[in-house]
């Protein structure tokens, strides 16, 4: 059985999402085979890994009434984008609340957000939580059934969507005959990396799960990871409590912080569209693929391995960083 059957869902993705080699880069790099996990192509306006997780979250908000989410992010939100988009598919309202000041330019999942009829409210960094909370007082006040969403998603219920993903992906590779090495992806919210950890640890795989941090030091983000596992392996009802020092995180490849797009990204977003025909975004997937790159030049993973990089999407948000790439 598996390991979320017992788990409400709300259908909102195309799954198994597909997992293919990069062959010409693995050749130009003359290093491992590098795999791919295409959670770009989820399906849901523009696809992404956030879509995983909210099958979960919609449904738990349905299961409670709920005539309303409402979530948080910064402007060009993966996951706001992919909010707005389950719940114009489920039928809920959705309210977004967004950190810094709206542009003058809409574009990328900014103009999707609007397309997809959210309704957006504008906070600092700092406050979106606290914001995320009046809002959700505001809303009940006015007669709606508010279900506030975190930042990311990154919850018990949403992981839930990656304890899933890891045995969708299990499945995928024992078909093809490929034992992999390790598994890397870009990693923030600590939702990913939290409901992998847990899943591959139910499923009793040991296959290395490395995040690439986007914007926070290592301490920092598997202390995060650990104890988000631990609930969602409670969730799972295969409780286990993981200890920080078990999460593997990368985070040398900040870079100029969050969002800011420096060379590191370029190169790896020219490069894989090149060699590959594949869409990286400036934020997660570009940062964590250039990682990866760097990794595999100065021989962390090499020849005779097989390592797979984790798509979780984002493409919209190329759009934004048209004048930088």
């Amino acid at each position: 059985m598996s390991l979320t059957a017992h788990l409400p869902r709300y259908p909102l993705t195309f799954l198994p999402t597909p997992v293919h080699p990069l062959q010409r880069l693995s050749r130009q790099l003359s290093g491992p085979r590098i795999w791919i996990k295409r959670d770009d192509q989820t399906g849901l306006a523009g696809g992404g890994n956030k879509t995983r997780k909210l099958e979960f979250l919609i449904a738990d908000a349905l299961a409670q009434g709920a005539d309303t989410v409402l979530t948080t992010g910064a402007v060009q939100s993966n996951h706001c984008r992919q909010t707005a988009a389950a719940a114009a598919q489920a039928g809920l309202a959705c309210h977004l609340v967004l950190s810094g000041e709206r542009p003058a330019r809409i574009t990328g999942n900014l103009l999707l957000d609007q397309l997809l009829g959210a309704v957006l409210h504008w906070t600092t960094l700092d406050n979106r939580l606290p914001r995320l909370a009046m809002l959700t007082d505001e809303l009940r006040a006015a007669g709606a059934h508010p279900y506030p969403i975190t930042y990311g998603g990154s919850d018990p219920v949403g992981a839930t969507g990656y304890a899933l993903a890891v045995e969708e992906l299990r499945a995928q590779v024992q078909a093809m005959g490929v034992k992999l090495d390790a598994i890397v992806f870009a990693s923030s919210s600590s939702g990913t990396q939290a409901g992998l950890v847990a899943g591959a640890w139910a499923l009793g795989w040991d296959v290395p799960i490395l995040g690439i941090s986007v914007d926070a030091p290592a301490a920092d983000l598997q202390a995060r990871v650990a104890a988000l596992a631990t609930a969602t392996a409670t969730r799972l009802q295969r409780p286990h409590s993981f200890a920080a020092a078990e999460i593997q995180v990368n985070a040398d490849y900040l870079g100029g912080g969050y969002g800011v797009m420096g060379d590191l990204e370029r190169e790896a977003i020219t490069l894989a569209a090149r060699t590959e025909a594949l869409l990286l975004d400036p934020v997660y997937t570009g940062r964590a693929f250039g990682g990866l790159l760097d990794l595999i030049r100065h021989g962390t993973f090499g020849p005779g391995q097989n390592v797979l990089f984790w798509h979780t999407g984002g493409t919209p948000a190329l759009f934004a960083y048209a004048d930088e790439l």
